[in-house]
């Protein structure tokens, strides 16, 4: 028997040069550590088999995290690739995404310009991927816009707009973290990593819902432009229905991302 994923993501957009996704979370992009899991460029791979039989290439161009939603830019070739690659070095795309942070900032809008770096590349860390804020990081900034404040449960919450200008790895997520507001649900950066640690231990458990509210980062890719081909382009995703349920106060279904499993001898 061998066993077919089917990964649950939405087309919103494509030309024969690239093709524009929304992606669930905790849907993750590429394979990681050899495990028998769905992934996005398993399930483009699957609905474009045709036409990678045919010379296609595709190539992620906007990667996001396992539990990060949102738009997912997806070239078809590599003469795409090369040419969209470029656009992101050049840094001449817009992004948007949107947050939920605990906490009610002080300021409707604010920069952060803190250099970041992996702590495990500067001395021991528990957890090498991590981020830190060190003088030695790479030039990193982005800017924040509160778009609304709410309760929830008695406990302070914000949608936060974020700006990146760069994009180092877990920019966004440090960023709020270091100015007194992380991401709902970040098992990396709302406190020292030890969540994250526990949850790779234990699974996610009551007390980790306790502290962390949400099973995934409250994070959402949802502004995407670019110039193409001698016009502009925009692509838009709304919030996700499990952030949208949080802020309204409704029970949160974390399954939108799960995906269908089916066998066939």
């Amino acid at each position: 028997m061998s066993l077919q994923v089917v990964a649950n993501f939405r087309v919103i957009d494509e030309t024969e040069d690239w093709v524009v996704v929304d992606k669930p979370a905790p849907l993750i992009v590429h394979p990681a550590n050899n495990k028998p899991e769905p992934t996005l460029l398993g399930g483009l791979e699957n609905l474009y088999s045709y036409e990678i039989e045919n010379g296609a290439c595709l190539g992620i161009i906007t990667r996001l995290d396992r539990e990060t939603s949102g738009l997912v830019l997806v070239a078809k070739h590599t003469a795409a690739a090369r040419e969209l690659g470029m656009i992101f070095e050049r840094r001449e795309a817009h992004k948007e995404y949107l947050a939920i942070s605990k906490g009610w900032p002080e300021s409707d809008g604010w920069t952060c310009d803190a250099r970041i770096c992996r702590g495990g590349g500067i001395g021991p860390a528990d957890i090498w991927v991590r981020q830190v804020v060190h003088e030695s990081g790479k030039e990193c900034s982005t800017g924040f816009v509160v778009e609304q404040r709410f309760l929830r449960d008695g406990e302070r919450f914000s949608l936060v707009r974020c700006f990146p200008q760069t994009g180092r790895m877990h920019q966004i997520r440090v960023h709020l973290a270091v100015s007194g507001y992380p991401i709902a649900g970040d098992k990396l950066y709302s406190r020292d990593g030890a969540e994250y640690l526990e949850w790779m231990e234990r699974g996610w458990t009551d007390d980790l819902a306790r502290r962390l509210v949400l099973p995934r980062h409250a994070l959402h890719a949802a502004v995407l432009e670019i110039a193409w081909q001698g016009g502009d382009l925009r692509w838009e995703s709304c919030l996700s229905a499990d952030l949208l349920d949080f802020i309204a106060g409704e029970p949160v279904d974390f399954a939108e991302g799960v995906v269908n499993w089916s066998r066939k001898g």
